[in-house]
């Protein structure tokens, strides 16, 4: 599957849910999607939820965090072990 047209899925628009990244066409963010993922529900469950989504809305709003990580520099607050 083509990452650049999955992420093409995804847009941020600042009238739209405060710029939150967002699937496109709908105001469901993509913080939500993968805050549904991390309560446990599986894609199958999400697409029951929000008949308007498509497995791919899912697989971009993962890959969208994804990248958005890579490009993260992150700082400890705290060292463990220590």
């Amino acid at each position: 599957m083509d990452e650049s047209k999955l992420l093409e899925r995804i847009v941020i628009n600042l009238k739209v849910m405060v710029g939150k990244p967002v699937i496109r066409g709908t105001r469901l963010t993509v913080q939500h999607i993968l805050g549904l993922l991390a309560s446990g529900m599986i894609v199958d469950e999400i697409l029951q939820e929000y008949p308007g989504l498509t497995r791919k809305d899912v697989l971009a709003s993962i890959l969208f965090a994804k990248e958005s990580l890579e490009t993260t520099t992150f700082a400890p607050l705290s060292i463990e072990g220590v």
